[in-house]
């Protein structure tokens, strides 16, 4: 098995510092907002994972070719032109919420969302706490 030789690591840089350095004010209150719930819903403490990604929880996995190592198990990340919310669980069970949550693009693991403006406050709620329950399913606390 190879160890953890994943580039994005756990940091010790206070989240609430790197937001306080966004310089778009809209996505810095966004971010601000989105990390209050993220807190909420999932009651895990965010943390910064390299130089600009926000995680909460953290998991080991290992994949098929071997390789293994840490991540979290939800967070975001401000990008030029919208937010990215990653939810590692998938989206595949949960079109229901999707369909509620308003304007926005997936990717495998990853929801971008222009603007919190556009987004139903309570279906991403619902969202982060079905993708956590998913999360701790696949990956229970030890």
């Amino acid at each position: 098995m190879t160890r953890n030789d994943n580039k994005t690591q756990p940091t010790s840089v206070a989240v609430e510092n790197y937001i306080n350095t966004i310089p778009d004010e809209g996505q810095k209150a966004d971010c601000k907002n989105v990390l209050k719930l993220m807190e909420e819903v999932t009651g895990l403490k965010a943390q910064m994972w390299g130089k600009d990604i926000v995680g909460l929880g953290q998991y080991h996995y290992v994949g098929k070719s071997g390789r293994e190592g840490e991540w979290f198990k939800t967070g975001f990340a401000p990008r030029k032109n919208q937010l990215s919310l990653y939810f590692i669980g998938g989206f595949d069970k949960h079109q229901t919420i999707l369909d509620k949550l308003g304007k926005h693009k997936l990717g495998k693991g990853c929801l971008y969302v222009k603007n919190l403006e556009n987004i139903d406050i309570e279906a991403l709620k619902e969202l982060i706490s079905a993708n956590i329950d998913e999360m701790n399913k696949m990956y229970p606390e030890k």
